[in-house]
């Protein structure tokens, strides 16, 4: 089995995000706190299956692209819903480790979703 960089790098990315998925449920009290809205602990037990599902999906190949493109999605919430309002409300250093990862996070999650884009069929030389 040949790995690339491509392959470890995806099955990196998808394990980080089981772990990631894993804490939402280890520490769902705890997370619930931070929640913007009403139904914190619902949400935090949401975002870690969504985060999980995405995990798989990268993992396995199956529906990555859509998987990764929702995850970038649900990340670039995270940071202009949960760790800038930190940042505005209790300082800048308050939240700006967490809203820098997220951000960076989602941008890779976009950028690994076009790894998965179907290739164009190259014509064959005659």
């Amino acid at each position: 089995m040949k790995f690339s960089t491509l392959k470890i790098g995806r099955i990196l990315y998808g394990l980080t995000f089981i772990i990631f998925g894993l804490n939402h449920f280890i520490n769902a009290s705890m997370l619930s706190g931070i929640v913007p809205i009403p139904g914190g602990v619902f949400w935090v037990y949401l975002t870690g299956l969504a985060m999980l599902a995405a995990a798989i999906a990268i993992l396995t190949g199956k529906q990555a692209r859509l998987a990764c493109q929702l995850l970038g999605i649900l990340l670039f919430i995270f940071a202009l819903t949960i760790h800038l309002p930190a940042m505005i409300n209790q300082g800048v250093m308050a939240g700006l480790t967490n809203f820098l990862k997220d951000t960076a996070l989602g941008g890779a999650a976009w950028v690994i979703a076009e790894t998965y884009a179907e290739q164009p069929k190259q014509a064959e030389a005659a």
